[in-house]
């Protein structure tokens, strides 16, 4: 081991809030990487850099030095601009598994590295993985084969890449300090930097059930990693969208993939379809298949509207080893044992959800994992009857609960309940989209 440093002067040097050294972050995360730091003195360092922040050097730093613990991928022998999107997470978030075939189908490249569940909101892996057979682990040499036959992959970590992020990603998770700009834009970026791909769409989700709360943090947020991509010569567009309620009706990995599959048979809910298509219609103008972004949504449409893009799902569902018929008969699907209702106590109008006590509420019923070895159930979770804006009637459902956890359902209940507000008055209608960061800065959303 290098003696130069010392892993608890960095430690130390960081809680008293001094400027680490590229050098020593490149230290730290070749040590632990190597398994010769324990995952305590890293949580340790996470603490202090979520408390005490990291400034724009050492946040690029942190970035290089997890990109560069691993191998980044050479996908030259797949033709045409390589195009990825990534959400900072939210509860209902499953746009990933709709837009990808449509963007795949218009004959962009999608080279897909997701995530699992953190803390309150759900993970992409977790949905695929929710599909009985469905593969995301694989080598690199597969994610190639695959993305070079189909010009889509879906894939989770592999060994290869960005080894360092993998092991952060799960120790954030359990150790409070998910919500840290410097920490979320590293492992976003480390991640998509490695995949091998040309240009990025970011989904910064702002409200109470995204790791941003406010609009001004998802700002600084997005900005922050539009910078790294600028600097590593990817061109990066960033959108500013609505968390305050969860995305489409359905939370928990199986129910997910089933609005999914609505959405790809054009039934999808209209929150779910703007932001869907806004961001498939970006990839699609950055992957050079449109002139302007509104092209780009145009051809979005036409790819579910003609078919292509559930006929490329269910070619990526089969190629990674799903079964195909469970997405031609979502029906078939096993159901979770338990189910329960939350209804309203008055007559009114919906006018706030907490997301994050949703997502909190599903963890609970076993749709998310409160420690990192902790499993998923696929069958657990949440279907919404109604959204923000909605009119709603004493004894009315306002949602219905699924879980295999009966010691669960009281808890849960208490939290849906008081996640939910009902207002004698209609509120104003929820804006998705708010704001674009693109290498010109950030600006009020238009198209």
């Amino acid at each position: 081991m290098d003696s130069k440093y010392n892993i608890v002067s960095i430690i130390r040097k960081k809680r008293d809030g001094q400027t680490l050294l590229k050098e020593e972050i490149k230290y730290l995360i070749d040590q632990y990487t190597a398994d010769e730091i324990p995952d305590y003195q890293v949580s340790a360092f996470l603490m202090a850099s979520f408390l005490n922040g990291l400034n724009d050097e050492e946040s690029a730093a942190l970035t290089e030095s997890m990109l560069h613990s691993g191998q980044i991928v050479d996908l030259s022998h797949v033709s045409g601009k390589k195009v990825d999107k990534h959400s900072t997470g939210g509860v209902g978030d499953k746009l990933s598994l709709i837009l990808a075939p449509i963007v795949a189908a218009a004959g962009v490249p999608v080279p897909m590295i997701s995530g699992r569940g953190l803390g309150h909101t759900g993970g992409t892996l977790d949905k695929l993985e929710s599909i009985p057979g469905f593969t995301v682990d694989m080598d690199l040499a597969r994610y190639k084969e695959i993305i070079g036959k189909h010009d889509l992959v879906l894939a989770g970590q592999t060994a290869e890449i960005a080894p360092a992020d993998k092991r952060l990603y799960a120790l954030r998770d359990v150790t409070a300090t998910v919500e840290s700009i410097p920490l979320i834009a590293g492992s976003i970026m480390s991640k998509k930097l490695a995949e091998g791909i040309d240009a990025l769409v970011l989904d910064v989700k702002a409200g109470s059930g995204a790791f941003m709360k406010t609009t001004e943090d998802a700002i600084k947020l997005g900005e922050a990693l539009v910078g790294i991509g600028t600097q590593f010569d990817k061109e990066t567009i960033a959108y500013v969208t609505n968390m305050n309620q969860p995305l489409g009706f359905k939370i928990g990995n199986w129910l997910e993939v089933e609005e999914c599959i609505d959405a790809m048979h054009g039934n999808g809910p209209d929150d779910i379809m703007e932001i869907t298509y806004l961001l498939s219609g970006t990839m699609i103008y950055l992957g050079g298949k449109a002139e302007t972004v509104k092209k780009g949504i145009e051809i979005s449409k036409e790819m579910i509207d003609t078919g292509a893009a559930f006929q490329k799902w269910l070619d990526i569902v089969e190629e990674q080893g799903g079964d195909v018929e469970m997405i031609k008969s979502p029906d078939k699907y096993p159901k979770a044992e338990y189910e329960f209702e939350i209804k309203s106590d008055k007559d009114g109008f919906i006018s706030e959800m907490d997301s994050f006590e949703i997502g909190m509420a599903s963890v609970q019923l076993g749709a998310g994992r409160e420690k990192k070895e902790d499993d998923v159930d696929p069958q657990a979770g949440i279907v919404l009857k109604k959204k923000i804006g909605d009119k709603i009637s004493k004894g009315e459902t306002i949602l219905t609960g699924y879980t295999n956890k009966p010691l669960a359902i009281e808890a849960a209940s208490d939290q849906l309940f008081g996640a939910v507000t009902i207002a004698e008055a209609k509120p104003e209608e929820v804006q998705m989209v708010s704001y674009t960061i693109d290498k010109k800065g950030s600006r009020a959303f238009e198209l």
